[in-house]
Formats: structure tokens, sequence, C-alpha cells
């Protein structure tokens, strides 16, 4: 192992001299062995960022090549665990160190004593190659572990097993072996900074359900798509992405708290373990893997737990699963880019921002898709869905961070401040949002959902198109100087954000909304906006028609019981068409 002086400390930047290394090794600094990743070579003079406090570091003290780069440790054990940036699991650090962990602590991010039981799928002689499934462990009372052939060790050539075995094994023993000599484990690792192989991507066909009506029916995301949310402080961000982890109908879950306040990470950190998953009734934890970096650990380590949370994802997709991926927030992440660049004396580009801060962007949402995967198993398809938060200050939609991430991800959720402070949640503007997947979704939701969601999704943003061009002239002349007709667009309007967009996060009925009661419920307004406008046109006022009995019970209809919805929406539209019929035979 080579070794080497620091030279210069600056921050979390360190210079290290007569330091024989490759780009991205990863190494250890000083006398605590703090770990930190090779970022710039300069004849003999090597930078690295230090994923820990550097504080009491001095030039003269060693520092160390590993001769690798940072990389995890994948393998049975990570569902329901809580890591750092850099995969150390926060409980066990917790119980070694306290409630404040210490420099150089050095933990594996997998348990190498406990045992799992291991059922091998493939037998002696069998071909195998890169990705290939060679046996199971039941990891959580509903996710089976795949175990799988590295991706690195035999890329297109296929071997024969030479042993393999069931058993209780720890992640590091050995289960089998390979003719070329190579050992196979329950676990291996795999660098963070560097996508794992698939056969192909797909095209994004499938929606990703999450529950939530404003996402599902107007601006749907893909499964293996990538989506947006940006938006000020208190605007709501952090339970939106909380939301999408809880009901979305992804299998497993990574969530990444990046830079976020800790009293916020905190929240999902005891929040998290208490929730039960709406499918199976168990907790929600056991398919799901959190990350958490708060703004006040070190810099550097938030900018790698991005890539951390991507390759846990891109190891669960490899298993055939579906994936979806929740980074809060990648401004955050951007700000420790900003920092360490300045920190290189690197040419700052917009707002002091990195120049290469797009290509970063870019190339972590590159990584997300739906994809065919690796290995001789033609049917295993598994999926990642990649959806950050940004955080813009003051709500300014116009900096490089959010700019440059609406030019890469296809589905933009914007919230907005005003509907926040008007308590309309979730607070996304149904005006400023929209989603490059409702073409590509539109036969699915044709065959699966409804014939007419289409039409009934086109109806209802005409409506609500129609209403902010009227709300100007409302605000000059009042509402009461506008034709009858207009008068009622207001008022249809009004009902779909009351009892459409308008969707409680804390209601145990209306958190989670399935795509059958969207349109269901969706259709029962249009019906009645239909009705109302031919009563009007027959004479009858505005006021008679949206002051009936009825109109509430429709309001309130999103907290109907899922099993009871069709048959009390049908006799909430009944009632709908006999009061109305009965107003234009009056």
């Amino acid at each position: 192992m080579e070794v080497a002086k620091i030279y210069r400390i600056s921050g979390p930047v360190v210079v290290a001299q007569g330091l024989k290394a490759r780009m991205y090794d990863l190494v250890k600094v000083g006398e605590e062995e703090l770990m930190g990743e090779v970022i710039q070579i300069s004849g003999d003079k090597v930078t690295i960022q230090v994923y820990e406090e550097t504080t009491g570091l001095k030039p003269g003290e060693k520092v160390s090549n590993t001769g690798k780069p940072l990389s995890i440790f994948l393998g049975p054990g990570m569902l329901g665990q809580i890591y750092d940036g850099i995969q150390r699991p926060l409980p066990v650090l917790v119980k070694q160190m306290g409630n404040f962990i210490l420099r150089g602590a050095d933990v594996p991010g997998l348990d190498v004593k406990k045992k799992w039981k291991f059922n091998a799928t493939v037998k002696k002689g069998d071909k195998v190659s890169g990705g290939d499934v060679i046996g199971t462990v039941k990891e959580t009372e509903n996710i089976v572990h795949k175990i799988m052939i590295p991706p690195t060790i035999t890329g297109k050539v296929s071997h024969k097993i030479k042993k393999i075995k069931s058993g209780s094994f720890t992640v590091k023993e050995t289960i089998g072996e390979l003719d070329n000599g190579e050992k196979l484990y329950l676990g291996h690792y795999w660098p963070v900074r560097r996508p794992r192989p698939s056969k192909e991507k797909l095209f994004p066909e499938i929606p990703l359900i999450t529950g939530q009506r404003l996402q599902d029916t107007f601006f749907p995301i893909a499964k293996g798509g990538t989506g947006s949310i940006p938006g000020p402080f208190g605007s709501g961000k952090t339970v939106t992405q909380q939301q999408l982890a809880k009901w979305s109908d992804a299998e497993i879950v990574v969530y990444i708290g990046c830079g976020e306040r800790g009293n916020e990470m905190t929240e999902v950190l005891t929040e998290f373990p208490e929730l039960q998953d709406v499918k199976t009734g168990r907790p929600l934890m056991e398919r799901t893997v959190l990350i958490a970096n708060t703004s006040n650990m070190p810099v550097a380590a938030r900018e790698a737990s991005i890539y951390t949370g991507m390759t846990i994802a891109e190891y669960f997709r490899d298993q055939g699963y579906d994936v979806s991926l929740m980074a809060d927030s990648t401004s955050r992440w951007a700000e420790a880019m900003r920092e360490i660049s300045s920190r290189l004396e690197e040419m700052p580009g917009e707002e002091g921002y990195p120049a290469y801060l797009a290509a970063r962007l870019a190339e972590f949402y590159e990584r997300a898709g739906r994809v065919s995967c690796l290995g001789s198993d033609k049917k295993r398809i598994g999926s990642v869905t990649a959806i950050g938060a940004v955080s813009p200050p003051g709500g300014d939609f116009s900096e490089p961070v959010t700019q440059n991430t609406l030019k890469i991800t296809k589905v933009f959720w914007a919230l907005d401040a005003k509907l926040a402070h008007r308590r309309h949640f979730p607070a996304i503007n149904w005006l400023n949002s929209y989603s490059l997947y409702n073409e590509p979704l539109k036969q699915w939701y044709v065959d699966n959902v409804s014939k007419d969601s289409i039409y009934l999704r086109t109806k209802a943003m005409n409506i609500l198109q129609k209403e902010d061009e009227l709300q100007e002239i409302v605000q000059l002349v009042g509402s009461d100087s506008l034709p009858e007709k207009e008068r009622l667009t207001l008022e249809i309007a009004r009902i779909i954000r009351e009892a459409f967009l308008q969707q409680n996060a804390f209601h145990e009925i209306d958190s989670f909304c399935s795509l059958k009661k969207q349109s269901g419920l969706l259709k029962a307004i249009i019906s009645f906006g239909d009705l109302a406008e031919n009563a009007v046109d027959k004479g009858v006022s505005v006021e008679a028609v949206t002051n009936i009995e009825s109109k509430n019970e429709l309001v309130k209809a999103r907290l109907i019981e899922e099993k009871n919805f069709n048959k009390k929406i049908s006799e909430i539209s009944e009632k709908i068409e006999k009061e109305v019929n009965g107003l234009i035979g009056g």
C-alpha cells in the first residue's frame, strides 16, 4: 500500500504529495484514517475530497491509497437499513459510539456475521454469465433477494458452475465456484460512480401509479422515468416525496435525504419505521432503504450519497424489481459540488456552480430507466424511477439547478408557494407543470383505467385553463359581470380544485386514491358540469344549479372508502341528475 503525506488542507479538500493514485481511488487520510476520494491529479500532487470533518488534520500526516474506487457492499441485509452517504449503517454506529459519530469510523455496509438461508437455483455443470441469478435468499416477508453473478466476473463469456451449495451463509462466505476458479458469495462490491450494465433500455409504456390524483391523472410518470419537484421553502417537497415513497406501486423504495435539515430527516427516520405497507400489511421499511446525509454532515459525503442511492437502486433493478428513487434534494447536492469546486479553484459557471453541473445532473438521471436485465433470463425486467426535489432559492425557477434539471427530466411537478399559503395541498401548480409521458402512456390508461380517461383529463384541464383566463377579468370587474356560462365555468373549476386536485396526505382514506376511483370521481364532476351547462342554457340560474344539495356530496366524495366508492358515486350522480332535471322542469 502506497504511503504519502498531507501537503495542504482546505476544508474537505486535502492535497497529498507523493501518492501514486488513479482518479476516484479511495484513500485513508491522517492518523484517524478518514475516508476520502481522489478527484484531481497534478504532477506529484493528488487532490482528495474527504468524506468526514477535517478539523484537526495537519500537514505531514500520512495518506494511504486502498487502490480501489469508492464502492458499496451489495447483498442481503440492505432492506430496512438506514445508511449515511457512504453506506455506513447509522443504527450500528449509534450502538458503537452513541449519538455522535466519531471520525474514521469504518463499518461494513452489510452485517458480516448474520447468516442467511441460501437456496441455490443452479447446479454443478450449469453455464452462467454476468447477471445470471444463481439462487435466492428470503430477505423479508415479501421480498426475495436474488443472488446474481456479479456483472464484472464474466461479461459475455459463459462459465460452468464448478460447485454450488444451498445452506446458511454470511455475505462473505463462499457459496460456490466457477470453472475459472472465481469464488461466488452472497454479496459483492460495486463502484458507486459506474452505472451497472443491462442488456437494453425499454420504452416507457407503464405508469408508476402513485395514488396521488394530480400526478396520476394529469401529469403521470412512467416506470423507469425521471421527474423533478421544484419548489420554494415550505411548499411541500418533502411531504410530496414521502407520499410517493409510501404509496407508489414500486416494489423497492430508496429514499435519499441529501443535505436536508436534520429535523426533516428525523421525521422521515421516525415515521417510516411506523408506516404500514398498504399492499402487504407489513412495515413499509421492509422494502425501503434510507440514506440520511443531513446539512450538518460533511459536504463531500453529500456529493457521494446520490451515487450510493442510485447504485443500490440499480442493484435491486437488476433482480427484476421496480424501484422508486427519491432524492431530496438535488439542490443541496449541487451546492456540495459548488463548494468542492471552489476549493479546487476551478473556473465557476453560472451563480458559482461548476461548469460541469449540467453534465453531472444528466449523468445521474441517465441511470434511471426500465431495462431488460443482464443475464440469460430474457423475462427479467426491472426499472429505476428517479424523482428529484429541487430547492431553488426564493422559489426562483430560473436558477441553474432547476433549469438544468428541467432540460433532463420528463416530468415537472411545479410546487407553488401561493397555493401552499392558501392551504391547497399538494401545492402543485397545474398550469406550470407538465409530463412528457402523457402520449406514451395514453393507450395504457385507455386499456386499464377507462376508455374516456384521456377525454376527462383534457376536458378538466381545459376548464382549469379557462378559469385562469377568466380570473384576470374577475379581478378587474368582479365575477357578477361575467356571462352565465363563464360564471358556471368558474364554479366547475372550483369543484375540480376542491374535490379532485386537493388531497390530504394525513387522512387515512384520502392519502391514497386508486386510478379507478380517480377516473370515477373526475367523470362525476365533468358529468355535473355538462348537466349544469345544459340547465343554464335552458334558463336556470348558475346559483340555483350550484346550490343543489347533492353538489356538497360530490365535493366530499374523495373521502369515500375504495370498497364503497362505485356504489356511492353512482348514487350521488343519480341524485345530481334528478335535482338538475327538476330545476329545468320547474
